[in-house]
């Protein structure tokens, strides 16, 4: 009884095994019906009772590969006639991923070594011939889902063009001389850092990083994915040094430099902000933000005549620079309540001489503030409105401070 079993058991097994693969053969003929050709072929890529794992993964291949075939020929007969023929954009972009995926599958299986521990891929020179021209198509598979907003797609699809390149499945083909290799890698990187991925921002960016086109955004990636995981005095250490070296490799990349100011800018780091506006200037004395940085130390410092010096000879540099010109009437703003205060008696007093020196430091403030309102009337760089209104009142400009006071309130 229990041979029979055994036997018995061995039947079902051949016959789902034939099952399976009957799927296949089913699917292979049907390649022309796409949704009903993976519907058919589905179940035998995953199934344990597949004979041929390679052949079933190939033949999903085909039927992607038929619908991007079908769906070009529909794109190209409306291109030639000129009339609207319609043609299913998603299908062929979610076919070029289905395509490029189901080859990699394939090739993983197809290369393992046979029962006599020789590998003789069957599959893979002809999925790479046409998977070369496959990955391009997921770029635009990639772009459209990133210029719909949906970033988790637009990253698998990037990532599923970046690391395809290495696969096995192009053994022999020249995958250097790839043209979007750095772009689609900097796209990579920015949607694994909009994710928090930290690990695959970094490998991404690093890839971008040799396309000279993309090298500077895909720096920032890494300086932003360091910045963001900054945890130890150590790692402060790291993240200022790597932006100095990428500042000292292209000292006229304000972005580098912008950084640095912000670093410098935290608590504690207020002699090296002077220092290195200091070293800034002696290199480069026509650099408007380093000159904007001293402006910053000085200011802070309350040193209001020097840090106004500093920010005009930014202004100087850049005469649309709005937010020294603003600082400038920020400077002269905070220099006038310093004078009121030091000049004023217990009683809030001051002689008409003493307040005719604090209106005319008000008056300086006056000329700036309202320079930089001719320039940023709706506030997007800087908001002036209430230190204005503060000037306005000071000089007993009524008109000034109703025109302001829908503003400030």
């Amino acid at each position: 009884m229990k041979k029979i079993m055994i036997m018995a058991l061995m039947v079902a097994t051949a016959s789902s095994a034939l099952a399976q693969d009957d799927l296949v053969k089913q699917a292979a003929g049907m390649t022309d019906k796409y949704e009903e050709a993976v519907k058919t072929i589905t179940p035998a890529l995953t199934s344990g009772q597949t004979v041929d794992k390679a052949k079933a993964w190939n033949t999903m291949v085909d039927i992607q590969c038929a619908k991007i075939s079908k769906e070009q020929a529909e794109e190209a007969k409306g291109k030639i006639t000129g009339g609207k023929v319609s043609y299913d954009t998603l299908g062929l972009n979610k076919a070029a991923v289905e395509a490029l995926n189901a080859a990699l599958e394939c090739e993983n299986i197809d290369k393992q070594p046979n029962e006599k521990g020789k590998v003789k891929p069957k599959y893979r020179k002809a999925n790479a011939d046409r998977m070369l021209n496959v990955r391009s198509m997921v770029i635009n598979s990639g772009l459209y889902e990133y210029n719909h907003h949906n970033n988790e797609a637009a990253y698998k699809d990037f990532s599923l063009y970046v690391e395809s390149a290495n696969s096995s499945l192009f053994e022999g083909k020249d995958m250097t001389k790839d043209q979007y290799m750095g772009q689609v890698s900097y796209y990579a990187g920015l949607l694994a850092y909009g994710m928090k991925n930290y690990e695959a921002a970094n490998k991404y960016a690093d890839i971008a990083m040799k396309d000279t086109a993309v090298a500077a955004d895909a720096a920032e990636i890494k300086i932003f994915a360091m910045k963001d995981q900054i945890k130890t005095k150590q790692d402060s250490i790291n993240y200022l040094s790597v932006i100095k070296d990428l500042h000292a490799k292209n000292p006229k990349n304000e972005k580098y430099t912008g950084l640095l100011i912000d670093y410098y800018g935290t608590p504690g780091h207020a002699e090296e902000m002077k220092q290195f506006a200091d070293e800034e200037i002696a290199r480069e004395p026509n650099s408007r933000m380093a000159w904007a940085l001293k402006g910053e130390y000085l200011m802070n410092n309350k040193n209001w005549d020097d840090a106004v010096d500093a920010y005009k000879k930014a202004a100087e540099i850049d005469p649309s620079f709005v937010q020294v010109i603003f600082n400038i009437g920020i400077c002269y703003n905070s220099k006038a309540l310093e004078m009121n205060n030091k000049l004023a008696d217990k009683m809030g007093r001051m002689t008409p001489e003493n307040l005719n020196k604090v209106k005319a430091v008000f008056a300086q403030s006056k000329i700036y503030l309202e320079k930089v309102k001719g320039m940023d009337p709706n506030r997007e760089k800087v908001n002036w409105a209430y230190p204005l209104y503060q000037v306005y009142y000071a000089l007993g400009d009524q008109a000034g401070v109703k025109e302001l006071e829908p503003l400030v309130k």
